[in-house]
């Protein structure tokens, strides 16, 4: 069986950019109301608000917050939100989106000048906790409110680098390892319920978090040599097979992480 989207709602957690923002037009062009939460300052804030006039415009509701995803009060407001707004009936989609950590490197380059900056303690665990363990404590909490129902889908935004080594990319890559740990757990847990969690690994992207990577240019430019489809991944491509898996009843594809890359890691 499938259940279409129209009239259900999702809640996106990095709605104002990136596949988050892809995945909030997608899902409203079939017509699923969005709850969605972004960190900005005034520039984010205002592309914020923008995209939540375009998806009213489409006929849906929209209801973003400006907050700190991370944050116990921030689950806590939105989630008794949410309970409001879906009438009882919950969430169809949950999709994790987050990227918001440190890019450093574990220990000084052996060519580094004396005082070389490395990762602290304090900013590799705000990194996994951001972008790994918030996934746990959303689904705790948006179960423990009755919001996700049989049938919903959790999708969580993995990437190449959970296996691979990139310059001072070691936390976020731990993050993404540890992201994809909690997706085959929550899997076994919540298919009793009739849940879904997938992670889906996009190809190289050209997303605000990308750009922010030592070298991402050079790391594109040979992602781009090596996709057969001669293009790279866009936001577009992961937020259509968002919305293609989230129709299903079935959860029976769980736990897996899946590629949306266009065959980019099969030359790599």
């Amino acid at each position: 069986m499938r259940t279409s989207l129209q009239g259900s709602w999702s809640l996106v957690l990095g709605v104002s950019s990136g596949f988050g923002r892809a995945t909030a037009r997608a899902v409203a062009a079939e017509g699923g109301n969005i709850v969605g939460v972004h960190f900005d300052t005034a520039e984010g804030q205002e592309s914020a608000t923008k995209l939540a006039d375009d998806l009213h415009a489409t006929g849906v509701r929209a209801h973003f917050f400006n907050l700190n995803a991370a944050s116990p009060a921030t689950r806590s407001e939105v989630v008794s939100q949410i309970a409001e707004l879906t009438d009882g009936n919950g969430l169809r989609v949950l999709l994790h989106s987050l990227a918001f950590g440190s890019l450093m490197p574990f220990v000084p380059p052996t060519d580094a000048s004396a005082g070389t900056e490395t990762v602290s303690p304090r900013q590799m665990a705000m990194t996994v906790d951001v972008m790994a363990h918030s996934l746990v404590y959303w689904v705790q909490d948006l179960l423990a409110a009755g919001q996700l129902p049989s049938g919903a889908k959790i999708f969580a935004m993995t990437s190449a680098g959970s296996t691979r080594v990139l310059g001072d990319y070691g936390p976020v890559s731990a993050a993404k390892a540890a992201l994809e740990s909690h997706v085959r757990q929550l899997a076994v847990e919540l298919a009793p319920r009739g849940i879904a969690v997938n992670a889906l690994r996009a190809g190289t992207t050209l997303t605000p978090a990308l750009r922010k990577i030592p070298g991402a240019d050079r790391y594109a430019e040979a992602s781009l040599g090596r996709n057969p489809h001669g293009r790279l991944t866009e936001p577009e491509d992961v937020a259509e097979i968002v919305t293609l898996l989230a129709t299903p009843d079935s959860s029976w594809l769980t736990g897996n992480v899946i590629g949306v890359d266009g065959g980019e890691s099969l030359t790599a």
